[in-house]
């Protein structure tokens, strides 16, 4: 059996690192690893093929950025490229990004059997092209890997009920994995001097692309009680370049994965816009603060682990203070989704 996996932007070299391990326990399967380049850079090389020990890709599109129809149309044309030499039996592909779609586009055009790892969320936002891409992928699909059984349910709802499989979180092995790895290979004192700290993390285009949501929030980090350690991207921070904010705001560069993992297990709690940093605090049992007016991932809102506050100075600065927490649950499975998913495209 002949696997594609298709993947171009950093959380998912995550998600692909996890089924990978599971699947080259099968003597039968080849996998093919394909990086669209959506995201590249040498940092990225270094965290994902380096640090994590992650094979590097047999293809690199090397697509680049551009418009979301731009890099879309280009993924298509390189991947069908690659579908039409390696003849493969499944294409694999992973989350919400533009890789996602065009993956899923170029694979159902030759008829190919499609796998969705993280298929069913929801944002209900179709102003953001994640929600785009990963509805238009669930319709394609030919089998759903489903990280909750929420996600299960929200697909019901829109007729979805064929080769849905709950397969638990991927990220949540990642977690689990890696966690250790972390710990071994890094020291905090190497990127933070604090003891007491919360982590931000700020990307979204919905707020940094709006001064007035970009300016409340960091009103509010300059607020809170503790410092806030925020690895900022060079694009961010030349946007809050004019925004006042006070000492208690330590921006530092950008990190890899084990060293995000390290600040956030050391950390107090979270602030952030990121999907996934919402789920690894949870994980972690760090209670956290989202600055979006949504969440994909609503299980973790149970039991006070997790608010949506949007932009609003108060009310981030409000929900921060709570510490009040109920027990987790089980939603996101028990830590093998991988050989879940890598059981069932096998038998």
């Amino acid at each position: 059996m002949k696997i594609v996996s298709i993947i171009g932007a950093r959380p998912q070299f995550i998600k692909a690192a996890v089924v990978s391990k599971a699947l080259e326990k099968y003597d039968d399967v080849e996998e093919i690893l394909v990086h669209t380049g959506q995201h590249y850079d040498e940092n990225m090389s270094k965290v994902f093929f380096d640090e994590l020990e992650i094979r590097k890709p047999d293809y690199n599109l090397e697509v680049g950025s551009g418009s979301h129809a731009f890099q879309t149309g280009m993924m298509m044309i390189k991947i069908e490229e690659v579908l039409i030499k390696e003849k493969p039996d499944w294409v694999l592909v992973y989350g919400d990004t533009n890789s996602t779609i065009a993956g899923s586009l170029a694979a159902a055009k030759l008829h190919i059997k499609i796998a969705h790892v993280e298929a069913g969320l929801r944002s209900f936002n179709m102003l953001m092209p994640e929600e785009v891409n990963r509805i238009l992928t669930d319709r394609i699909s030919t089998v759903l890997f489903a990280p909750t059984k929420n996600a299960i349910n929200l697909l019901a709802r829109e007729g979805i009920k064929d080769n849905v499989v709950f397969s638990g979180d991927v990220m949540f092995d990642s977690i689990l994995h890696y966690q250790n790895l972390a710990s071994e290979k890094k020291n905090l004192a190497d990127i933070i001097d604090l003891e007491k700290y919360y982590l931000g993390t700020i990307h979204r285009a919905e707020n940094t692309d709006d001064k007035a949501r970009l300016t409340s929030i960091f009103e509010a980090f300059s607020q809170l009680d503790l410092p806030i350690v925020i690895p900022l991207h060079p694009r961010t921070k030349k946007l809050i370049a004019e925004i006042n904010y006070s000492d208690n705001v330590k921006i530092i560069d950008p990190v890899g994965y084990l060293e995000m993992i390290l600040l956030l297990k050391n950390s107090t709690k979270v602030l952030t816009d990121s999907g996934g940093l919402q789920k690894e605090a949870y994980f972690l049992k760090k209670p956290c603060v989202t600055l979006r007016d949504e969440t994909e991932w609503i299980e973790t809102l149970e039991g006070n682990w997790n608010f949506i506050v949007g932009a609003d100075k108060n009310l981030i600065l409000e929900k921060i203070k709570v510490s009040d927490f109920g027990e987790q649950s089980d939603a996101f499975g028990s830590g093998k989704a991988g050989e879940a998913i890598a059981r069932f495209l096998v038998q």
